[in-house]
Formats: structure tokens, C-alpha cells, sequence
């Protein structure tokens, strides 16, 4: 192989053109310089690649069968080039995000909303998992950042950006109606049927620590992979749900449900947006984080 790939380029543009002064053109240097790059390139590879014709010059056999190999070559990198400047034009690419029910339907689907509206060139890809999973697929580097709710292990290689607060309730329907506006015990829950999520998820974990701080263990009726599910069950009256606040905000406001007040304030959470410190972000993700 010739020593300097930009003899290539010169041989390229030279027997596309069929010219040397139009090589020089397209390429922004001289015409010697041109005819002294493809005498370099003749040279190592000890074979005439063009002769004179008429108008201009043509290639040799020799030359039309590496010209058909160069031209490929040559207009992939091209094509490389067009599509990495499109990335970084974001016209296309790829975001991937790793994020919960919760942290997706109360905080990052609007942002994708407004986010494909700008650029609807890229490919936007949520897996949906609880946060202990999410901070896994990170570390993984199988998403770009993830979006999840405390409480999560400090670690140096994260970066955590809280942007939204949440509250954790207990949630009952009219069947339990004997505790609505009563202000309870925590140990009261000790004889309640209970409604939660199912484990490793942060807001199980979180709830379940607070509690058992505070002397008191649950054993759920009903452990649903889901918060909406919770909310569904306590509306039917099979039992009191423990969910944030925003899944039963609807049915509060009815008062098809109610929340159950206690003399022991439960902690508020965050939702945060976090990355990889370590981690290299795509154009995409950058720019989609400038709005967080």
C-alpha cells in the first residue's frame, strides 16, 4: 500500500475527472502538485495507472482495476462523513434512556415529546426497568443516561441531577373509610391489608427501610409489578396502597380515594437524571440533557 492514503485521493478525483486540471480543482491544489502525487502513487506501486488521450488523460488497464477498488473505498468514507455530520447536526442518530413507570410518565415523557418535535430524525429508545436495573444497564453502558428516583447508592463513577421532588402515600378506597382523616400510628399498617410493588424497585426499598426504622414490617397481600396496578386494586377496595403520590393524584382529587394521614412524616424523594461519569455521550444525548 502507498505510504500516504492521500495519494489515493488524488487518484481518485484524477480518474473521475479524466483531468488533472480538474483533479486540482476539486481538490484546491496545484496542478504539479497533482501530477506529482500520482507519480508517487505509480511509483510504489510499480505500475502505470494513467496515459495521455485526447482530452485529458484515461486510465491503463492496471489503473481501471484499482480505480474500481479505490472508488468503493473512497466513497464510503464519504458516506461516513455525511452521516457523522448529520449526527452532529442531530438530522439522525440514536438516544437511548433508561428509565421507570414512574420517572417516564411524571417527568420524561414530556421532555421526549418536546425533544422528537425538534429533531423526529432521532431514534429515541426507553427501556423501561426500575431504577436498580437502570443504574445497572448505565454501568453496562447500554443506555446513554438513565432517569430514576432515590433512594440510590452514592457511587463516584454516577452523576445525579435531582429535578423533581416526589411523595410517598398510603392510599385507601371508601371500604376503609373508618381511617379517613384520623392521624394513625405507622404500627396501624401492621394490621392493614397491604397493596405495594413488587421488590427491587427504589420505592419499595425506600418504603420498606423508612418503616422498619420505625419498628414496623409489612407483609403485603398484593406485591403488582406496577404503581397504576396498585391504584386499580385500592380503588376496589382490596386493600391500602403504598405508591407516589402522582399515581393516585386523579383519584384523590375525586375522592374515590383518600390518604391516609400518620403522626410520622415519610420522607419526600428526587427524581434524577444520571450518567456515567465515566461514559462518553452521544450528540443526541447532550443535547436532549440541556433541557434537564
Amino acid at each position: 500500500m502507498a505510504e500516504n492514503l492521500e495519494y489515493y485521493k488524488v487518484f481518485y478525483y484524477t480518474a473521475r475527472s479524466g483531468s488533472l486540471t480538474a483533479a486540482s480543482t476539486e481538490l484546491s491544489i496545484s496542478q504539479p502538485a497533482v501530477s506529482q502525487s500520482l507519480k508517487q502513487l505509480e511509483a510504489s506501486l510499480g505500475v502505470k495507472l494513467f496515459v495521455r488521450a485526447t482530452r485529458g488523460i484515461r486510465l491503463t488497464l492496471e489503473g481501471q482495476v484499482l480505480y474500481e477498488h479505490v472508488k468503493r473505498g473512497y466513497e464510503e468514507i464519504l458516506l461516513g462523513e455525511k452521516k457523522l455530520s448529520s449526527m452532529l447536526n442531530l438530522e439522525w442518530g440514536e438516544l437511548r434512556i433508561g428509565a421507570s413507570d414512574m420517572t417516564l410518565k411524571f417527568y420524561l415523557l414530556p421532555l421526549l415529546q418536546k425533544y422528537h418535535e425538534r429533531f423526529p430524525g432521532i431514534k429515541v429508545m426507553v427501556t423501561n426497568a426500575p431504577t436498580p436495573e437502570t443504574i445497572k444497564l448505565l454501568k453496562e453502558g447500554k443506555i446513554d443516561f438513565g432517569v430514576v428516583s432515590t433512594p440510590v447508592i452514592a457511587s463516584q463513577e454516577l452523576m445525579m441531577t435531582p429535578v423533581r421532588e416526589i411523595e410517598d402515600i398510603f392510599v385507601a378506597g371508601r371500604k376503609f373509610i373508618q381511617y379517613k382523616n384520623r392521624m394513625l400510628d405507622l404500627q396501624e399498617l401492621e394490621r392493614l391489608p397491604i397493596i405495594s410493588l413488587e421488590g427491587n424497585t427504589s420505592t419499595r426499598n425506600f418504603m420498606d427501610h423508612f418503616l422498619e426504622q420505625n419498628g414496623v414490617k409489612l407483609h403485603p397481600e398484593f406485591e403488582l409489578a406496577t404503581s397504576d396496578m396498585i391504584v386499580q386494586f385500592a380503588l376496589q377496595g382490596l386493600g391500602v396502597g403504598s405508591v407516589v403520590k402522582d399515581f393516585a393524584g386523579e383519584y384523590l382529587e375525586e375522592g374515590r380515594l383518600f390518604e391516609l394521614r400518620f403522626n410520622k412524616i415519610i420522607p419526600k424523594r428526587e427524581i434524577c437524571v444520571v450518567r456515567d461519569t465515566k461514559g462518553f455521550l452521544s450528540r443526541a444525548a447532550e443535547e436532549f440533557l440541556k433541557e434537564v
